[in-house]
This record gives structure tokens, C-alpha cells and sequence, in this order.
């Protein structure tokens, strides 16, 4: 008996361990993404203009007796447009630290972390519109735009609750279907895929195309394949796998030692800000490790 509770004892603390390191991967997926996002709004600017830059926002501003001097700004001084859009910046800084601070009873800060899901689903909006309104560009967005409040939920209701394995889910299943959707050609496959595969790889045109479409359908494959138990963890370790690979090729196509800081200003925050994209499948992928069951019920008999 008393070996059957040490048993149990030390099931309960590898348990305990694991459900740390789970937690953990879901705080780096949301500090990378808003990291990542925090430097394009401080140092670039976020992707907002085509929801300001529109009669619609103008017509708001004067009846909030707004004029366009300070609206768009008199070239002397900045206008709404511009003071709003670098605030952004500064509360993207604000809640980045939420996620690594954030305990389980820490009620105000699952609500800035709420907040943060908000933001990035406004910026993810803002690129759809962008994109002239291409459904998959706001449906590849659903690991980032999920990752805050995913990190809230495990925080909330625990790292292996349904409601946070079904949201981690869901972020897979949204990005790799968004991505899935470009690479097999169902829209208009955006010319940095190519130049990425292309840079990356040192094929031609048909030979990127060809490696895009089998890219795209591995995506669909790994949608489905992560609600069928006997694969799932096979499609989430390629998951993570791709996603890692697919967000580093930003930098590694795009940096050279001919540019200033060898590019890192411009590329680098590109692979941190989709650190979800393979991280969430992370989660997963630790998440459903096989238990050795077996082993365990032959130390329990043989005690």
C-alpha cells in the first residue's frame, strides 16, 4: 500500500511538471507574438491605415469636431491619425509583460490579456481588408489572435481543461487552413511565398509552385488529422515543425549582410510574432504524449 502511494505520489508531481511546462509554452507563444507585434508598431507602423484612411473615419472625426489639420496633420505637428497609431505601439508594450506575470487568480490581468486577443484581432482585420477582403488572410491569423486569451483560459480553467484544448485547437486548425488555402492556389498565392521557397530552397518558379501545393495539402491533412487520436500527435509534431521552418525562412530569405543591423530590424520580428504558429502546436504535441500506462500498472503490481 504504502508502495502503491508513492506510485501515485510521484505520477502526481511528473504531472505537476509537465502541466508547468505546458503553461509555459503557452506564455512564450503569447510574449513572442505581442513581442513581435510591439516592434512593428514602435518601430514600423502597425497595418491600420486602410480602416483610417477612408471617408467613413473621416466623417466620425468632424462630428467629433475633428478638422483634417488635425486629423491627418499639418506637416508640422502630428495628427490624430498619427498620435493614435503610435499609442498603439505603447499598449502593445503594456500588456507584452501580462503574459509572463500573469498568475492563476490574476483577474485584472487575464482582462489585459483579453484586451490583447482584441488588438490583434483588429490588426487582423485591418489586413484583411488590405488584402481585399481574402478570407484566408484573416483565417491564418487565428493562432496569434487566439494565443492572449488562450494563455488567460489555461491560466483560468487549467493547462489540460477541454475549453483550452479546444481553443488550442482551433488555433491550429485556423492557421494552417489560412495558410493551406494560399499554398494550394484556392486565392491568389501572395509573391512572398515564392520569393521564400525560391531564396530558401534555390528552385524555380514550377519547382516552388510544385513544393507549395504539397505544403498546402500537408496543411489540410494536419487540420483534419488533429481530431483523429491515433495521428493527431503525428500532425501536431509536423506542425511544429513546419511552422518553425515557415517562420524562420522570413529572416533567413530576407536578411544579408549588406543591410544595416544585416536586415535583423526588418525580418526578425516577422519569425517572433508567429511563434504561436508553432508553439500552440507545441502545446498539443506535449499535451497528448502517450503515457507509459503499461509500465506504470507493472511497477504498481510489483510493488
Amino acid at each position: 500500500m504504502i508502495g502503491k502511494r508513492k506510485v501515485r505520489s510521484a505520477m502526481s508531481d511528473d504531472r505537476k511538471g509537465s502541466d508547468a511546462v505546458l503553461l509555459w509554452i503557452l506564455r512564450a507563444s503569447a510574449f513572442l507574438c505581442l513581442a513581435g507585434w510591439t516592434w512593428v508598431h514602435l518601430y514600423w507602423e502597425g497595418p491600420y491605415g486602410v480602416l483610417l484612411w477612408q471617408d467613413a473615419t473621416y466623417d466620425l472625426a468632424s462630428r467629433l469636431g475633428i478638422d483634417w489639420d488635425q486629423f491627418v496633420g499639418s506637416g508640422a505637428d502630428d495628427g490624430w491619425v498619427q498620435l493614435w497609431l503610435g499609442r498603439i505601439g505603447w499598449i502593445y508594450l503594456a500588456v507584452t509583460p501580462l503574459t509572463l506575470t500573469a498568475g492563476r487568480r490574476s483577474y485584472v490581468q487575464w482582462g489585459g490579456l483579453a484586451i490583447a486577443s482584441v488588438m490583434l484581432l483588429i490588426l487582423s482585420y485591418a489586413k484583411y481588408v488590405a488584402s481585399q477582403y481574402q478570407l484566408p488572410m484573416l483565417v491564418e491569423h487565428g493562432g496569434q489572435i487566439l494565443s492572449p486569451v488562450l494563455l488567460a483560459t489555461a491560466l483560468a480553467l487549467g493547462v489540460r481543461h477541454r475549453v483550452t484544448l479546444a481553443m488550442a485547437m482551433v488555433a491550429v486548425v485556423t492557421t494552417f487552413a489560412g495558410h493551406g488555402s494560399y499554398a494550394v492556389g484556392w486565392w491568389p498565392t501572395p509573391g512572398n511565398f515564392y520569393a521564400m521557397i525560391t531564396l530558401v530552397f534555390g528552385v524555380e518558379y514550377e519547382s516552388a509552385t510544385a513544393l507549395l501545393h504539397l505544403a498546402g495539402v500537408l496543411d489540410f491533412v494536419v487540420c483534419v488529422a488533429v481530431f483523429v487520436p491515433p495521428v493527431r500527435r503525428l500532425a501536431v509534431g509536423y506542425a511544429v515543425l513546419w511552422g518553425c521552418l515557415t517562420s524562420l525562412a522570413r529572416p533567413v530569405a530576407g536578411m544579408s549582410w549588406d543591410l544595416n543591423y544585416w536586415g535583423a530590424d526588418q525580418y526578425v520580428h516577422d519569425a517572433v510574432l508567429r511563434a504561436p504558429h508553432f508553439l500552440i502546436p507545441l502545446y498539443l504535441f506535449v499535451l497528448w504524449k502517450r503515457r507509459q500506462s503499461v509500465d506504470e500498472r507493472d511497477v504498481e503490481e510489483n510493488v
